[in-house]
């Protein structure tokens, strides 16, 4: 019996995933919770792990992009007594004796660009990770390639001297030769290092690479490429690009914005925090009190707890939060749930436990879809104000922004207070500018007056 293989359903905004890698061989044996695929969508990275034990066929290779839910490949249980481990599908050769190493010696092997699924046909040089005629050890990173679909690194097949004969920034086709390899010993440490041949291929940031070989002449470059570095959008950017230019165009999108006097917050939290963290162990933060302040809008304000589908309006009941977290590979968007139901030190442990899993790539594709408003807090890289924009099919997001003293007039008197802009974005095919400035100035009271925001009056 065969075990399908599918890429699993995510948020409702996403409706493709990209098969990045392949972590067994095709035929091999896969044993149950073995890691077999990473998945990469607009948000995530992902791992898929097998749930069965046997014999791996894969359908849909390296760099192709396919719908949620299609079948990438399917494990046979039956077969899982006949089939051979993965490392046994390449067995080692027989170790050479010293005279047949030594005859091996100046032997060369080609760096090939590999195939990385059936509709890539081209690769770039992203980046050389070595220099012309360096010595290097088997399985050290030779080269990076981009594909409109996938990034890859080549490592070495065998230790010897690397040469080059394509330049980084050039596109090649799938099977090129990139260089080769000279079997070789590596050189003693202890006598005094020779001069190294003048490498062909070095590439500074603010250097061009030039190679000196026959089959690879001069390119002609001109005055405005040496002030420039180009290089294709990775898929990953492109997606996000793409998403974003798809919620500008499908809502109306209007931004209302209001300030916030920090003072009862910043004084709340400084007079129980230690208690605070001595019995729960996290520290009462902003994002918490920011989380309960929307359940209580969307509660008042219920037009921005719902989503427009075809020609019928949604209205939710629950109130399951997004909050906007930055990574290395690009915003996302964790939900945390039932947020009107969790205290405030569930929130905050919810929110850092997402933060520490974001930062390990552990972020599972399922914690990204379901929410039905999202909260960004830029304050935290320094922006004084923004315009957020939708995140679909939601109806509202909050943006949050950096805390500045300012001189403000307080009962007939100026004094000094923290305070901060706050900017909601709205759709307005289905909220009225009444309801949305209604929703900020709520989320503006409960803040300003936070005892009674845990009281939920």
């Amino acid at each position: 019996m065969s075990h399908q293989i599918k890429i699993p359903p995510v948020g409702e905004s996403i409706v493709s995933a990209l098969v990045a890698r392949w972590h067994i061989a095709d035929g091999a044996t896969v044993e149950k919770g073995e890691a077999l695929v990473t998945l990469e969508t607009d948000k995530i990275s992902n791992e898929l792990e097998a749930e069965i034990a046997g014999k791996i066929s894969i359908i849909i290779h390296e760099g192709e992009e396919v719908e949620i839910g299609t079948v990438i490949g399917l494990i046979d249980e039956a077969a899982v007594s006949e089939v051979v481990p993965a490392s046994e599908l390449a067995p080692s050769p027989p170790e050479k004796s010293s005279a047949e190493t030594l005859e091996s010696k100046g032997e060369k092997i080609d760096i090939i660009v590999p195939a990385a699924g059936e509709s890539i046909t081209s690769a770039t040089v992203a980046a050389w990770a070595v220099s012309n005629h360096d010595y290097v050890e088997k399985g050290q990173s030779l080269v990076s390639l981009d594909t409109d679909k996938v990034s890859s690194e080549l490592e070495a097949e065998v230790s010897g001297i690397v040469t080059i004969e394509v330049a980084e920034g050039t596109e090649v086709s799938i099977g090129e030769k990139l260089g080769s390899i000279e079997l070789s010993e590596a050189p003693v440490s202890s006598t005094p290092e020779a001069p190294k041949p003048e490498p062909t291929s070095v590439k500074s940031p603010a250097a061009p690479v030039e190679l000196s070989t026959a089959s690879t002449p001069k390119p002609d470059v001109g005055a405005d490429e040496l002030r420039v570095t180009r290089k294709k959008m990775t898929p990953l950017r492109r997606k996000i690009a793409q998403h974003l230019v798809n919620a500008q165009q499908a809502a109306a999108i209007l931004t209302t914005f209001n300030e916030v006097d920090m003072t009862e917050v910043m004084k709340l939290r400084k007079s129980v925090q230690e208690e605070f963290v001595s019995k729960h162990g996290v520290k009462l933060g902003f994002m918490s009190l920011f989380t309960k302040a929307v359940v209580q809008a969307l509660r008042d304000v219920p037009s921005i707890n719902a989503r427009i589908e075809g020609d019928e309006i949604i209205e939710n009941h629950f109130y399951d939060i997004g909050i906007a977290m930055g990574t290395e590979k690009g915003l996302i968007v964790p939900v945390v749930r039932d947020c009107d139901q969790k205290s405030f030190a569930q929130v905050e442990k919810d929110i850092i436990d997402y933060s520490l899993r974001s930062k390990e790539g552990k972020i599972e594709l399922s914690d990204l879809s379901g929410g039905v408003f999202t909260i960004s807090n830029g304050g935290v890289y320094g922006s004084l104000l923004s315009t957020p924009i939708l995140n679909p099919p939601q109806s509202g997001i909050l943006g949050m922004h950096t805390i500045q003293q300012r001189p403000m007039a307080v009962n007939g008197k100026v004094e000094i207070r923290p305070m901060m802009y706050l900017a909601l974005s709205y759709d307005h095919r289905l909220v009225d500018g009444k309801e949305a400035v209604s929703f900020l100035i709520r989320i503006k009271d409960s803040l300003e007056n936070p005892t009674r925001m845990m009281l939920e009056m």
